[in-house]
């Protein structure tokens, strides 16, 4: 049988701005543990997070850059969930009214990719793991870090293809001056949903999706190995699971 990749990509971007998205404590990278953070980015009982008006605006930015529809009407939703990295127990972000939505990034080949929507959002902590004392640690620094999250359709039909899309939306952001996309240092990281399907057939398959890459090495090796992990799947007997 001939299958095909259907992929999209959820990108998270780092805002360039000098503050975090609702309080004045810096976005510089690195810093001793927990010296970037105050009582609003560490969500402290009573304390009231103010938009950073910057961030709305790299947003509009970006949306216009990428063709999209800029939202008249915008605003922020809580996204629930508890993991040691996120202090409120929550995420500020957006559901469903996301800033910009509707547009596509052209490639040389041609092809549209279309971009559902450009959201705002507050980035997380990280945690530390030591495995000379088996025990984890919480480093809030990055927590309340601007971030716009591009949302693709599943347009996206090879790795390489995903990485020349990639490479020309890190190149937009750049020239705008929204970011400076280091993936090394986490400005720029992708969620890759992937699924495959026989070569001709409309419908999806069932997808999975690999979280948090941060080079584009990475990405085409991830997108490479689910797809043959999926092939295999199916062609073990479980084609009623993708189909």
């Amino acid at each position: 049988m001939s299958y095909e990749l259907v992929a999209g990509l959820e990108t998270h971007i780092e805002l360039s701005t000098k503050t975090k998205i609702f309080c004045q404590c810096t976005t510089e990278f690195g810093g001793e543990p927990n010296t970037h953070c105050c009582p609003i980015c560490v969500g402290m009982p009573g304390t009231l997070p103010k938009l950073n008006k910057k961030v709305v605006e790299y947003a509009v930015k970006a949306g216009i850059a990428l063709n999209c529809k800029i939202r008249n009407i915008s605003k922020m939703d809580r996204k629930n969930y508890v993991y040691p990295d996120l202090p409120k127990a929550y995420q500020i972000s957006q559901f469903d009214k996301p800033i910009c939505y509707g547009g596509y990034i052209k490639l040389s080949s041609g092809k549209n990719i279309n971009i559902n929507r450009i959201h705002i959002e507050e980035d997380a902590g990280k945690l530390v793991h030591d495995e000379a004392t088996h025990h984890s640690m919480a480093d809030y620094n990055r927590a309340g870090v601007p971030l716009i999250e591009i949302v693709t359709e599943p347009d996206l039909r090879s790795s390489e293809e995903t990485i020349i899309f990639l490479e020309k939306l890190k190149s937009i952001l750049q020239f705008i001056d929204v970011s400076d996309c280091k993936m090394q240092e986490g400005s720029l990281r992708a969620d890759v949903n992937i699924s495959i399907r026989l070569k001709g057939s409309q419908k999806l398959g069932t997808r999975t999706e690999t979280k948090n890459l941060n080079s584009f090495k990475s990405i085409s090796h991830a997108i490479d190995a689910e797809v043959m992990r999926q092939i295999k799947e199916i062609e073990n007997g479980k084609r009623d699971f993708y189909f």
